[in-house]
């Protein structure tokens, strides 16, 4: 009789569970597609990677800020899964955003702001094959993403004016480069890892030159650095101190800016850190609206 009885206490418990399981809503994952397009800046196509969230029902006019990430080949999936996560209802710290991926072509021609054989040791870099062969494109590649890519995004995706640069390694530098010389492009920037090493420290002087003290900047800056250049010799690790130290001296207003220093990450586990609190760090405000 007693044993009768547990089977049935089982039993129900089973039922029970299988009818709630049966009601949980089935994941849907959002979209994401691959386009490419013909750059006449560029001269070139180039593959763009676009993740963006479900429309709601309820309100189908909804926009949403953009994310404009370089080496799209490298983090694009990442950080399509942080935003989804941070965004999704139970957690809800950020807004649903698009993800705009942006492959590279040919890298160190694209990311870096100027001609430059010196590598991050300090030496000249003669080999005839170099992989710093060819460099100085960053200023056509950001009137890429300003005259045609943006263009495209806010033409065929329900955007806001919003939108966000990050990048790693030399897609650290671009992005630093742009909020110096086309500040207008983006509202919040990443820089993860930077290689400011880039030609004898080019963007450690364009930032003296072009961050007038107690300016306003109305951006929003994160950036960041891991074990590169504490063990090798290489100065990436000194050089975004000195980035840093140059900032509070400028005593500038209007920049929120964070400074992020992942001592046990490497060079390529950096990013997977330092998006997720960047992405914290711009939205550390946030609310949805009602």
């Amino acid at each position: 009789m007693k044993l009768h009885y547990k089977l049935s206490v089982v039993f129900l418990l089973l039922l029970v569970f299988h009818l709630k399981a049966q009601q949980i809503e089935p994941y849907k994952p959002v979209s994401s597609v691959a386009v490419t397009l013909y750059s006449k800046v560029l001269k070139e196509y180039r593959n763009i990677y676009i993740h963006y969230p479900k429309l709601d029902s309820a309100n189908p006019d909804k926009r949403f800020p953009v994310l404009y990430l370089l080496d799209g080949e490298s983090h694009f999936d990442m950080l399509s899964q942080y935003t989804d996560y941070l965004s999704r209802w139970d957690v809800n710290v950020i807004p649903k955003m698009i993800v705009v991926g942006i492959t590279n072509t040919k890298r160190t021609r694209d990311l870096t702001p100027t001609e430059s054989i010196i590598n991050y040791f300090g030496q000249p870099d003669t080999v005839k094959n170099s992989w710093m062969k060819p460099s100085g494109g960053n200023k056509l590649f950001l009137q890429f993403i300003h005259e045609e890519l943006m263009p495209f995004i806010d033409a065929n995706y329900k955007t806001q004016s919003f939108k966000i640069f990050g990048g790693h390694s030399f897609g650290g530098l671009a992005t630093i480069n742009c909020m110096l010389t086309h500040p207008e492009m983006f509202d919040a920037y990443i820089a993860i890892s930077p290689s400011l090493w880039w030609d004898h420290e080019y963007i450690l002087k364009l930032a003296d030159k072009k961050l007038k003290k107690g300016t306003a900047v109305n951006k929003i800056l994160f950036y960041s650095d891991a074990s590169e250049g504490v063990s090798d010799k290489s100065t990436y690790h000194t050089n975004l101190l000195k980035f840093d130290s140059l900032l509070t001296a400028k005593s500038l207003t209007n920049l929120p800016h964070l400074y992020k220093y992942y001592p046990t990450e490497s060079h390529m586990t950096s990013p997977m850190s330092g998006y997720y609190d960047a992405l914290r760090f711009i939205y550390k405000d946030w609310k949805e609206p009602e």
